[in-house]
């Protein structure tokens, strides 16, 4: 991470969240026979999102969660609140630290009619080490674990749009903490990248969620440019940054003086974040591969984009897949 980046992220942040108003999603196509799958759409962002969908007239709206309860209260909630038929409504489980689970909810998936967007929203925020599949839960969830899911779907993706003449979007959340990851367990080594964030002894906890996201951006990038190239089919994926929100992704930051004055001060509501996320959903082709800041295609940090971050991209991508073929062989021809 060099000062400039971090301070083009700080600058992100301050401009987003003080002087920028974010459009509320408005209708743009007829929604009624869509189907939206939102994960971790409980509470949060997702739920936010998740009213915004149901508001605008989404036919089909796959609420995935971890705890089943909590889903049908949320879906209760939302109903109530948009007057929608119960019908328009589902609650799948699907738990993001569990692969069994996670190809469970993507062979369901495939047998829809539709498929016409995704929001892979749950993710988390930690700075303790802790295991998830033999992999550091926050390596695992938010990076692994999002692109399991994006490559089990992605033949029903593409086979829906092809039938249905909708490009079917996926969209990741980012964030501009990108901006500031922590670089060094990236370089070249030798050991592979994703052994070094494995290593419980020299991983750098503090920086951890901020890299996530930079490797998302990463394989995203990556995924744009290679499915594209395969000419199978098209989806669109993109990484939005809903920026600094009231949620409870950073409860383990919010019993802090400084995170709470911080919050008070420039956070968004989670209503406001929402939006973001909801525009990457019905956002157009010129998003595929991109990230997004304030409903727009933004460049990422020089670290995504200068010749060292391209080189890192592409060996970084080489061990994502290497691992997911591992948990689900054959996967990388899905591509």
């Amino acid at each position: 991470m060099s000062a400039l980046s971090a301070l083009h992220g700080v600058r992100s942040v301050l401009v987003s969240n003080l002087f920028t108003k974010l459009p509320v999603p408005a209708q743009t196509s007829e929604l009624s026979n869509h189907t939206v799958i939102v994960t971790g759409a409980n509470t949060g962002l997702g739920f936010e999102a998740s009213i915004h969908l149901s508001r605008l007239g989404v036919g089909k709206l796959i609420m995935a969660v971890r705890t089943i309860p909590k889903g049908d209260e949320a879906r209760k909630t939302i109903l109530k609140l948009t007057g929608q038929p119960d019908s328009s409504i589902e609650v799948w489980p699907i738990d993001m630290d569990s692969w069994d689970s996670i190809k469970t909810f993507a062979a369901r998936a495939s047998q829809l009619p539709r498929l016409d967007g995704v929001l892979a929203n749950a993710g988390i925020m930690t700075d303790h080490f802790g295991l998830s599949e033999n992999n550091e839960k926050t390596l695992n969830v938010n990076v692994i674990s999002t692109f399991l899911l994006y490559l089990l779907l992605l033949p029903k993706m593409r086979e829906s749009g092809k039938q249905t003449g909708h490009v079917c979007r996926f969209v990741i959340p980012n964030s501009a903490l990108h901006y500031m990851a922590p670089l060094a367990e990236l370089e070249p080594s030798d050991r592979s990248i994703i052994s070094r964030l494995n290593d419980s002894e020299k991983a750098n906890m503090a920086g951890r969620y901020p890299l996530s996201k930079l490797l998302v951006i990463y394989a995203v990038r990556e995924l744009a440019e290679r499915s594209t190239s395969s000419g199978k089919g098209s989806c669109i994926i993109n990484t939005p940054n809903p920026s600094f929100c009231k949620s409870n992704l950073a409860r383990e930051a919010q019993g802090s003086r400084g995170f709470r004055i911080a919050e008070k001060l420039l956070a968004r509501s989670t209503e406001e974040g929402s939006r973001v996320l909801v525009h990457g959903l019905l956002a157009g082709p010129e998003t595929n591969g991109q990230y997004l800041s304030n409903c727009r295609v933004e460049i990422p940090a020089r670290h995504v984009t200068g010749e060292w971050g391209q080189q890192v991209q592409k060996n970084f991508f080489n061990e994502l897949l290497e691992q997911l073929e591992k948990i689900q062989p054959g996967i990388s021809s899905n591509i």
